[in-house]
């Protein structure tokens, strides 16, 4: 039994001693440039977090961590406390190597190494191999042995006074701000341009300097200085001490810290600039594109720009930049002839692109960055754009590696295409751009888009019969418009829906011919037609035309009746005359067709592509 509860606790051992070896990685919470304030900010997290640690750093600065974890558990542990907002949004990895002694808690050395469990190893299985070479004894006659002595009682000795338990070492003495207002205006006239600019970004980064960063402490800094002491519980003197400056710029820096913020040269691209390297780094070419993925769980991502071209290769770029997902629709765009910057956000991410006509070639980079995270994205932001060189005489080829052979509709050199969740068909009703639609076709949308350019919206709808009127969000001046036919319609006359019946994958309205069978619906509803047309639900929304070009109806979502299977070919239509009523009620005129003459089939499709309109539905 002793045997087995030594090997046991040999295996147990080891296997600790395993663990413990690979626990080397921290979560870094932030870092501050004194002991003082480093101590009270450990004791602040020890009160809601276990495994708190504060260690001095090698720039002198001290740090505040959780662990340590195995890189595993960090990672986990990383994005947990993240989600659950128990540690600041811009937490990191670091390796113990980061650290240099620690000073909290108190006598604690998470740093001290653990025996390499493979040593240990090696040290059990001599002493058992030593064990196991033991000779066996030779067998021989048992020799008479007299009988032994009984042992002596065993002494009972008093056991020895437990020491008493070391004294804790004394917590640092809090240090007090002895600085009058007069000493703090002497100090800060000493500051050199650089370190008043410092704390002029400092104050801009937690919000409470708005002017420009000219090293100049006029009534704006001074009104800023005072609204940051306020906040923290100070008196609002308008001027900061020496021991506050190096609170609050250390607190910046140490989020600067987070970035790692370097200068990057990409040979290949022909771009060097600024990155945030703790955040990001390179993982493929793409041309255009070059890509530089995140890293840490940071969700940042960076997209650097390289290709040869010219003016119209730069207004090309501009317009598929903003189909790409990286580009939110809400943000500004701005466009000159030789360069454009875009920006964007919602609920997932906020991105900003800039590109540059230079040299022959077109350069740029986007930066794509968290939702909420507004402060260290504008931080990163000004450092690219300050530091961005385009490198005369290296730019990305057309094709490179496997990216020449990688294509798909809904990716653009390995960026998701932005698309939205259905589109349907529709036609312009007056010179001025209203579109007349299905319901169907609007129904739960985010936007409405036409032509995947303009923004449209519901102004007018009738359920019943299934018919919307839209309003562009800016005036449009469309081609043509329709002209509705006042005379009824005769049977099994030839007619045809113009619509996209592949949801726009076709820039271009389809025509799609068949017979005008009834003038009512299958019950007799006046309002409805029936068609003898197989028709894509793409063609919905779409306008019915005769031979001479006039609106006859428009052609509505195929359905079925209850308990029932319809042919295939049998599709119905809003009649014309009932589309002209809902304008008229709506505050549209709806245009008379005047024209009786038929149109050849080239000249019906010229016509139908200049009045039918894509109606996208996005999310």
């Amino acid at each position: 039994m002793p045997k087995a509860f030594s090997a046991l606790y040999s295996l147990v051992f080891i296997l600790w001693a395993g663990l413990a070896s690979a626990q080397g990685t921290f979560i870094q919470l932030e870092a501050r440039p004194d002991l003082n304030s480093a101590t009270q900010a450990a004791r602040t997290y020890a009160a809601n977090l276990t495994e708190v640690n504060g260690f001095r750093m090698a720039s002198g600065w001290y740090g505040i961590a959780l662990g340590p974890y195995t890189a595993e558990q960090a990672i986990q542990a990383l994005a947990q406390l993240r989600a659950q907002g128990a540690i600041p949004p811009d937490s990191f990895l670091t390796q113990a190597d980061a650290y240099t002694q620690q000073f909290y808690p108190v006598g604690a050395n998470a740093l001290a190494p653990v025996e390499d469990a493979d040593d240990a190893t090696q040290t059990q299985a001599q002493g058992q191999t030593q064990a196991d070479d033991t000779p066996p004894a030779t067998a021989t006659e048992p020799e008479l042995v007299a009988e032994p002595e009984p042992e002596p009682e065993p002494e009972i000795v008093a056991a020895p006074e437990p020491e008493p338990a070391p004294e804790p070492a004394p917590e640092p003495e809090e240090v007090v701000d002895t600085e009058t207002q007069q000493e703090a205006y002497r100090n800060e006239a000493a500051l050199s341009v650089d370190e008043k600019m410092e704390l002029q970004r400092a104050l801009q980064w937690y919000g409470f300097y708005a002017g420009a960063i000219d090293a100049a402490f006029g009534p704006g800094t001074r009104r800023s200085m005072a609204a940051w002491q306020e906040s923290e519980g100070l008196t609002p003197t308008g001027v900061l001490t020496t021991m506050q400056r190096e609170e609050l710029v250390g607190s910046y820096q140490s989020i600067l810290s987070s970035l790692g913020l370097g200068l990057r040269m990409d040979e290949t691209a022909g771009i060097e600039m600024t990155m945030p390297l703790a955040m990001v780094r390179f993982d493929r070419y793409e041309p255009p594109f070059a890509h530089y993925d995140s890293i840490n769980d940071s969700g940042v991502r960076i997209l650097l720009i390289s290709q040869t071209g010219t003016e119209s290769t730069l207004l090309g770029l501009y317009d598929i930049m903003q189909t790409l997902e990286i580009v939110p629709v809400e943000g500004e765009r701005n466009r000159t002839a030789n360069s454009f910057t875009l920006t964007g956000e919602n609920n997932r991410i906020k991105s900003y692109t800039y590109a540059v006509l230079t040299g022959g070639t077109v350069k740029g980079f986007t930066l794509i960055w968290p939702a909420g995270e507004d402060r260290r994205f504008d931080v990163a932001l000004r450092a690219m754009r300050d530091s961005f060189r385009s490198v005369p005489g290296a730019v990305l080829p057309d094709a490179i590696g496997d990216a020449a052979l990688e294509q798909s509709v809904d990716l653009i050199s390995g960026l998701k295409i932005r698309r939205p969740t259905s589109s349907r068909s529709g036609f312009y009703v007056d010179r001025n751009g209203m579109v007349l639609t299905t319901t169907e076709a609007v129904a739960g949308c985010g936007r409405i888009t036409l032509d995947e350019v303009y923004t449209a919206d519901v102004v007018a709808e009738d359920s019943g019969l299934g018919i919307a009127l839209l309003k562009p969000a800016d005036r449009l001046a469309p081609q043509d418009f329709a002209k509705f036919q006042s005379s009824p319609v005769r049977l099994q006359s030839e007619i045809a829906v113009s619509g996209y019946s592949y949801e726009g994958l076709l820039s271009a309205p389809t025509l799609t011919y068949g017979t005008f069978a009834d003038a009512q619906g299958l019950n007799g509803e006046p309002d409805r037609n029936r068609l003898s047309l197989d028709a894509s639900a793409g063609d919905a929304g779409g306008p019915v035309l005769d031979n001479t070009g006039s609106v006859v109806g428009m052609l509505l979502p195929a359905s079925n009746p209850e308990g029932k299977r319809l042919p295939e070919d049998v599709t119905f239509t809003a009649a014309g005359t009932t589309l002209a009523e809902f304008l008229s009620n709506n505050g549209v005129s709806p245009a008379a067709s005047t024209d009786g003459v038929p149109l050849s089939g080239e000249d019906l499709a010229a016509y139908a592509a200049k009045v039918t309109v894509l109606v996208s539905c996005w999310p």
